[in-house]
């Protein structure tokens, strides 16, 4: 099942043909409206859920290769409001960590059977939640810590890595800029500053490995009001808006569409 393919590369986003009918648009606004306010406000968490909602319908390589460009689109949205509120410290390790990171997720790319890639996205959808409820219900307490260079730059490697292979990115970054004890503003904002250049460097690889392909780019340009509006309503959202709320809906839709994309890798 999970056996190397080398003629595969993560489901070929060519291999198969993108339908732009009603179920594609269901599910495809919704979850780009949901990205882009993640983005805007909520220092990007939920913006991951996008990509597995997409994968119920996409390969994993179209669902990832679609929403790039459209978390571009958001970076770009979501920087001036932003601009230089971010830790500075936290951003130089957590972007230094994150290019061997993004070389590691993308020759990791190349090589793998699609069905793993299934599997990894929809187990890193559950581990988010599990983190995030952990945290937040005092299972898991991140007391915050003086932190070393070294940790910095681990989770930075570990960003890295998940924003390539499911733009799921956010988790490691959070949990170092948590331990170290950022305001609410500061953690925005180096997400921001931190994703944005992460996104640009992903890009390059993302075309030389054929993810980015006509009919994805087709599919960006007609959901691009849709993040650019996300984005918008993010960043008015960012003081306005509960967490709580928020992320209990990431949540739900994150294990459902992770418990889904687990059950079709492995049967």
């Amino acid at each position: 099942m999970f056996a190397l393919n080398l003629t595969q590369l993560l489901g070929n986003p060519g291999s198969r043909t993108m339908t732009f009918d009603l179920t594609f648009f269901a599910l495809a606004i919704p979850a780009v409206l949901f990205a882009g306010i993640a983005k805007g406000g909520f220092a990007g968490g939920g913006a991951f859920a996008a990509t597995p909602i997409l994968a119920l319908v996409l390969t994993p390589g179209q669902a990832v290769g679609l929403m790039l460009p459209l978390l571009m689109m958001m970076d770009v949205a979501t920087l001036r409001p932003y601009w230089g509120k971010w830790d500075r410290t936290a951003a130089i390790l957590l972007l230094i960590g994150a290019m061997p990171g993004v070389a590691i997720g993308a020759a990791i790319y190349r090589y793998a059977n699609p069905n793993a890639f299934k599997l990894l996205i929809g187990v890193i959808a559950i581990g988010f939640v599990a983190f995030q409820l952990a945290r937040r219900t005092g299972l898991l307490k991140l007391q915050q810590r003086e932190l070393g260079a070294k940790s910095g730059l681990f989770a930075g490697i570990s960003a890295g890595f998940t924003s390539f292979v499911s733009n799921a990115g956010g988790p490691p970054a959070a949990v170092y800029l948590l331990l170290k004890g950022v305001t609410k503003t500061e953690f925005q904002a180096t997400n921001v500053i931190v994703f944005w250049v992460v996104n640009l460097v992903k890009f390059i690889p993302f075309l030389a490995l054929g993810l980015a392909t006509r009919q994805t780019i087709t599919a960006d340009l007609m959901l691009a009001p849709v993040a650019l509006v996300g984005a918008w309503l993010g960043i008015k959202a960012h003081n306005a808006v509960s967490e709580n709320v928020f992320f209990g809906l990431t949540y739900v839709v994150l294990v459902v569409t992770g418990s889904k994309l687990i059950w079709d890798a492995l049967i």
